[in-house]
């Protein structure tokens, strides 16, 4: 049975069909032999433990207690699941459950756990196991928390009352199903009478009707959220809400003054600002977006007004230029009106404000002005020095009408062809004009006052100079004309054309003619086209490049001028030789042949062929003369010096390749102490004698080479004066027909050397093959 921790409250026992037996300790050894027991079930119910118990001593649970169970100490209670023996405990004995920590209802509400009741002699259970629950029982612990906070909020300014702004909401983690831990009332600490909450469901209201934004636009609120629905002992949270309030358009433009003064020079150019103006609107945003426009005033169309949409300012500006003499102050009426009205606030209206603009022009000392900015003249390119052309004027438009000095700007008149009188304006050629070079001259001409020079005013004379006919016309291209041989009479060869230089107003008519004195000949006729050309036409056939390569026909152009000019123009014509279409092939002169060469053509020939003989003679001798090499052999010796460079050598002389002009010459007797690649520094100690080497004339030739070795190798071996390396030094000789054997140090220290090396069959396994290879007299060299 199981028993509540307050007091043990017993329950009916139910049958259970499953579980194991118990054994008696009294019975038989073999239990199935015995009596069978019917085995009784847990009888158990929810066990509750309070959250955050914080006494001494460990907090008692329950009681766990089986019908088996008779007092005698022979039952075993166990526990396990959830928490089992790190935060529950049982007494084995008694079945007391005890909880050992502090719990946390929000961090795990319940645990579930198992019982199980077994013998202690056998550790069989008497008890089928059983899950129980043990519920954390919930205290109010928690403060209800705004997640969501702090909050930012808006609403329209001049809202009626009653308005809502936003709604809060504030979550416990107490359990809500148990007491009032986590019912939550809301209440508003700081933001009244302004605002007002709704104590159950947090929705914020605009608390008084009107609120202006322009007298104050923000507002922080200290909302509370308090459990135990608002009663003593309950936890309480807080959040913090900004309220803003946004603009409407509830404040119409006014001007700060009724009339504005301005002052501006009468040089102020056009489109520069006279003024800029504003109307004050005491919202923002679009709400204070306003257009502004003048309703009337004095010299219409002289002024206009725009809005600066980055400041709301009504920006006047100058759509005609200003004169003092002519008027000297203007008056204007200016409205500013808001672009965005709302329906809701036309009562505080009219959302519109007019001013006045007064503006007085200052006079200033301004710089002469020409008559006509453009003055055009002509001249005509045959005028002479010193002709009037025209006359400039410039007046000072100020009240003291200064006198005006002219002068003309050099820089756009830097040939000096024109002068300006200073006084009259009036323009005069310097110099003769030609229309050719220059048709057209564009002078900057200058007005300065004779009281104040730095007023100075500016014109342009457009000077257009008119032709005369003073430029014959001549070919228009340079023309490369050529004639077939085959060419027929009356063939067209050329067609002409001129050009001139004059432009005259009815245009060109030139006339061709051949010049007198060819006008009879029997080659080429002219015939005028009456369209400014003109044809070149063949009289007869038959041309030969033999006979006359080139004709030159002088043309005779003339203009239709008045009076009329003109010049004689060369055409040249190359006969050439050309195939039966008439494509040309060559022209020019006829090459002569080489049957017909001149006699200084065939000097020259032969004075050239001459100089070559001459050279490859000389060339010839030079070779010859050459030095004869030491070597007469026509087969390049080889010989070459290993040297080695990382030990002291003994000079030039280790480096010099050795003579083989002293090989040959084997009968020269030398000093056997004298070393070839090495100059020893003390005399030789050793000496051989002279009588003990055969002459070599009377060697045989095959020995002559062998002996000639060995003697070198028994001066090296045996002079103290040798340096501590070895100088190999190559001896090559090939010649026809030598019968010279081989000097290979290697053939020669096979079968054919004194050498014995029979001792080496004595020196154990290790030296056997050498003992086979060396030590058989019997048998042959290994390299032979």
């Amino acid at each position: 049975s199981l028993a509540s921790r307050e007091k043990p409250r017993h329950f009916p026992s139910i049958l259970s069909t499953s579980g194991d037996l118990e054994k008696s300790p009294h019975s038989d050894p073999d239990p199935w032999d015995g009596l069978q027991r019917h085995k009784r079930s847990w009888v158990w119910n929810q066990f509750f433990v309070l959250e955050e118990y914080t006494g001494n001593e460990p907090l008692y649970v329950g009681k766990l207690h089986s019908d088996v169970d008779k007092g005698e100490g022979k039952v075993k209670y166990v526990l396990t699941g959830e928490g089992a023996t790190s935060i529950f405990t049982i007494d084995e004995n008694t079945g007391d459950i005890h909880a050992t920590k502090r719990l946390d209802r929000e961090a795990q509400a319940y645990y579930t756990l198992q019982a199980q009741a077994i013998n202690r002699l056998t550790n069989i259970p008497v008890e089928p196991r059983s899950e129980f629950v043990v519920k954390v029982q919930d205290i109010n612990d928690n403060e209800p928390k705004f997640l969501d906070g702090p909050y930012m909020a808006g609403v329209p300014e001049m809202s009626p009352l009653g308005t809502m702004v936003v709604q809060v909401a504030a979550t416990d983690a107490d359990d809500p199903t148990y007491g009032n831990s986590a019912r939550v009332v809301y209440s508003i600490v700081h933001g009244q009478p302004y605002f007002s909450v709704e104590p159950k469901t947090g929705v914020i209201r605009t608390a008084l009707p009107n609120m202006d934004r322009e007298t104050r636009d923000q507002y922080v609120l200290v909302i509370q959220a308090k459990d135990m629905v608002g009663q003593m002992g309950g936890l309480s949270g807080t959040t913090s809400v900004t309220v803003t309030l946004t603009d409407v358009n509830d404040n119409p433009p006014r001007f700060s003054h009724k009339s504005y003064q301005y002052t501006v020079l009468e040089v102020l150019p056009v489109k520069s600002v006279v003024a800029r103006i504003k109307a004050a609107d005491a919202d923002i945003g679009s709400n204070a977006e306003m257009d502004y426009r003048i309703m009337d005033g004095d010299g219409p169309g002289m002024f206009n007004i725009t809005t600066d949409e980055e400041t709301q300012e009504g920006v006047i500006t100058l759509q005609k230029p200003l004169d003092f003499e002519t008027r000297n102050s203007f008056s204007l009426r200016v409205e500013a009106t808001n672009r965005n009205i709302d329906s809701n606030f036309l009562s505080l209206g009219p959302f519109s404000d007019i001013t006045s603009v007064r503006v007085t022009v200052e006079d200033v000392n301004e710089p002469p002005i020409f008559s006509s900015p453009l003055n055009k003249m002509v001249v005509s390119e045959d005028a002479k020095v010193g002709t009037s052309i025209g006359r400039v004027s410039a007046h000072d438009p100020d009240t003291s009408s200064s006198a005006i000095r002219y002068s003309i700007d050099r820089n756009t008149d830097l040939d000096r062809f024109f002068n300006v009188d200073a006084l009259s304006g009036v323009i005069s050629t310097a110099k003769p004009l030609d229309r050719e070079v220059n048709s057209v001259h564009n002078l900057t001409i200058w007005a300065t006052e004779s009281q104040d020079p730095a007023q100075i005013g500016k014109g342009i004379a457009l000077i257009t100079v008119l032709d005369i006919n003073d430029n014959a016309p001549v070919f228009a291209i340079e023309y490369d004309t050529t004639l077939c041989e085959n060419a027929m009479p009356g063939q067209l060869i050329r067609t002409i054309s001129a050009v001139d230089k004059d432009e005259p107003l009815s245009g060109h008519r030139f006339y061709f003619t051949l010049d007198a004195p060819v006008a009879g000949n029997l080659n080429f006729t002219l015939r005028d086209n009456k369209d400014n050309t003109a044809s070149i036409l063949t009289k007869r056939g038959g041309f030969r490049r033999s006979e006359q390569p080139v004709y030159r026909l002088p043309v005779l152009i003339t203009d239709s001028g008045s009076p009329a000019l003109s010049s004689t123009n060369t055409l040249s014509v190359r006969v050439c030789e050309c195939d039966s279409n008439g494509e040309t092939l060559s022209c020019g002169a006829v090459a002569y042949t080489a049957t017909g060469l001149s006699t200084g053509a065939l000097l020259a020939i032969l004075g050239c062929i001459i100089t070559l003989l001459v050279m490859v003679l000389l060339i010839v001798t030079m070779r010859r003369r050459r030095k004869q090499p030491l070597i007469l052999d026509e087969e390049r010796d080889i010989r070459e010096n290993i040297v080695r460079y990382d030990d002291e050598g003994g000079g030039e002389e280790d480096t010099e390749a050795f003579d083989m002009v002293t090989l040959r010459n084997l009968n020269i007797v030398r000093d056997p102490s004298v070393r070839r690649d090495v100059t020893p520094d003390t005399p030789t100690f050793f000496h051989y004698t002279s009588v003990s080497r055969p002459p070599y004339k009377s060697l045989p030739e095959n020995v002559v080479f062998r002996e000639f070795i060995w003697e070198r190798l028994k001066d090296a071996d045996v002079d103290p004066t040798a340096p501590p390396y070895d100088s190999l030094q190559t001896y090559a000789f090939e010649g026809s027909g030598s019968v010279a054997e081989s000097l290979s140090s290697l053939e020669s220290l096979s079968t054919d050397s004194d050498q014995n090396y029979d001792y080496l069959s004595n020196w154990g396994p290790r030296f056997k093959k050498l003992a086979d290879l060396y030590g058989n007299s019997d048998s042959s060299g290994v390299f032979s």
